[in-house]
């Protein structure tokens, strides 16, 4: 996949019907999958809700951290590459992960909890809360309550103020004009401000907004965003692939991502997107309570388990010895 897509101006097929159901997850890059669990579960209070491996690369750890039922709009996941240098945000990536809250008073109880942990964080012009992750991945908490909130339960962490799922993801652009073209042409995209385009459908929505790339180039690494992949359902998921297809967008096939099915291509300023439908979904490897207790391998894999754990970082159950709050 080239980092822009060529597509036929003015080519999607026609989108009755049909609307992305905002942000489905977004992957990142870690170099250290114990400090990365401790940050997502213990400091931000997410659920580990599945330990697995890079389908392309079964010796790399995949880390699934979402609500407490693992519902895409909430699925924050990680690759795993020991020793992974830090990363630096460029032309084509993903920058910003904005989060939702759902009150002033949720943003003043992350403002005191980070500042306990000692992260650190600062309140935004636009009254924001901003912070990043031990590798540099930036994090914005804000209010909003335009859709239903996905949240985890910590015992640490009062429900109301729980974080509720992705609001918007912020890259830099290096074509916006083609960007933009493809975004409401292709793919059905509403813009709501300046350089922000809104994908929603019927149960949930999520913005993408561009800003100038810097003039140093990018380095995907730890602490960086690989992809965000964008919902749909699993009917709609075939005529998804046939939109692609129409306009030119050079993309991959359907491709069964265990968990989900997905298509990837990259958009014209250069982000790799992905379209995941909601099948059939981390039960079908365990209960909802067990949840992320174990290393869960994709059946063509199971005949290497012992060769493949030998290689994967130990990593604790994080949710051992305490009882979530109610």
């Amino acid at each position: 996949m080239s980092a822009r897509s060529a597509f036929a101006r003015g080519a999607g097929g026609s989108l009755e019907g049909m609307r992305l159901e905002g942000i489905h997850h977004i992957t990142a890059i870690t170099g250290d999958a114990l400090a990365n669990l401790d940050f997502y579960t213990r400091v931000l209070g997410l659920r580990l809700v599945a330990k697995t491996v890079n389908q392309d690369d079964p010796s790399v750890y995949h880390l699934f951290y979402a609500d407490e039922g693992g519902h895409a709009g909430s699925e924050l996941t990680f690759f795993e590459y020991p020793g992974a240098i830090p990363g630096r945000p460029g032309a084509g990536m993903v920058h910003t992960i904005v989060s939702r809250v759902g009150s002033e008073a949720a943003l003043d109880f992350w403002e005191e909890r980070l500042g306990l942990l000692e992260v650190a964080a600062a309140r935004t012009p636009a009254g924001a809360l901003r912070f990043a992750d031990p590798e540099g991945l930036a994090h914005e908490l804000v209010v909003s309550a335009r859709d239903e909130p996905l949240r985890a339960m910590h015992p640490e962490i009062p429900p109301e103020h729980a974080l509720g799922g992705f609001e918007e993801v912020r890259a830099h652009a290096a074509d916006p004009g083609g960007s933009r073209t493809l975004l409401e042409d292709v793919l059905g995209a509403a813009a709501v401000a300046e350089s922000t385009w809104e994908l929603r459908g019927e149960r949930r929505g999520g913005t993408i907004a561009y800003e100038p790339a810097p003039a140093e180039p990018g380095r995907q690494s730890g602490g960086s965003v690989h992809h965000v992949a964008w919902g749909t359902t699993v009917a709609e998921h075939p005529r998804w692939a046939e939109q692609l297809r129409g306009a030119g967008v050079h993309a991959t096939p359907v491709i069964d991502r265990h968990y989900f099915h997905s298509i990837y291509f990259r958009e014209p300023s250069g982000v790799l997107f992905e379209i995941a439908d909601d099948g059939p979904g981390f039960a079908v490897d365990l209960p909802a309570e067990e949840f992320g207790t174990k290393v869960i391998l994709p059946p063509r894999f199971e005949s290497r388990r012992a060769h493949i754990e030998s290689i994967l970082t130990p990593l604790p159950d994080p949710r051992a010895g305490w009882e979530p709050a109610s």
